[in-house]
């Protein structure tokens, strides 16, 4: 009786662990899937990572449009309405709006160095194009789209306003007590690096990876 159960029962075998095995090939790629993990040969998770990769660099783009028009639209009315005017006080002698010609970088630092401050904003934009192709973080994507949208905005006014191409002066408006008159291109980069030096210390990598020191 053990001998016949024992033959009967054979044919079930190899379908029971096709099913195991078909369970575990599921649970592995659904592992790809949602934990980083590998799916296969077939690379159906690189596949899976494009979209979102895209998403990313969509975001980034996004976010440097909005501060880049921003900045772009503020300039245009300080030129057209606050240039060779008296300030407007905002919060009474604490902030006013005043508008200057900046020679050079952020705040006002390094008049003198006009073309190699351009020099510097255009290689950060050639590097943040370049680290974009790897993104899959969103957090790096907001912090790389406000270094982007700032750098193109002092950027254009670098190579398009007087006294020259590649040397041209940035228009800054927004005047604290105390402190340097920036813009918003200014405000943008700031709080881009700032973002970006929070993210290194949590040890989020563009890619997406969390690495611990």
């Amino acid at each position: 009786m053990a001998e016949a159960e024992r033959i009967i029962g054979t044919p079930d075998t190899p379908d029971a662990d096709r099913n195991g095995q078909d369970r575990d090939l599921e649970d592995r790629d659904l592992r790809g899937r949602d934990g980083g993990e590998p799916a296969g040969a077939d690379g159906t998770t690189e596949e899976a990572e494009r979209p979102r990769g895209r998403r990313r660099i969509a975001v980034l783009f996004a976010v440097a449009a909005f501060a880049y028009l921003l900045d772009l639209i503020s300039k245009m009315v300080v030129v057209a309405k606050l240039e060779h005017h008296e300030p407007i006080e905002i919060v009474g002698d604490w902030l006013r709006f005043e508008a200057i010609r900046n020679a050079g970088a952020a705040f006002g630092f390094g008049e003198a160095f006009t073309v190699i401050f351009t020099v510097i904003a255009a290689a950060v934009i050639v590097v943040i194009f370049r680290l974009a192709r790897k993104l899959y973080s969103l957090p790096w994507a907001i912090a790389l789209g406000l270094l982007l949208g700032g750098a193109l905005g002092n950027l254009t006014d670098r190579i398009f306003r007087s006294p020259g191409v590649f040397e041209g002066a940035v228009v800054d408006f927004i005047a604290p007590k105390h402190f340097a008159v920036f813009n918003l291109a200014d405000s943008a980069i700031v709080c881009g690096g700032i973002l970006i030096v929070l993210l290194s210390f949590r040890g989020l990598d563009p890619d997406g990876t969390v690495h611990k020191d």
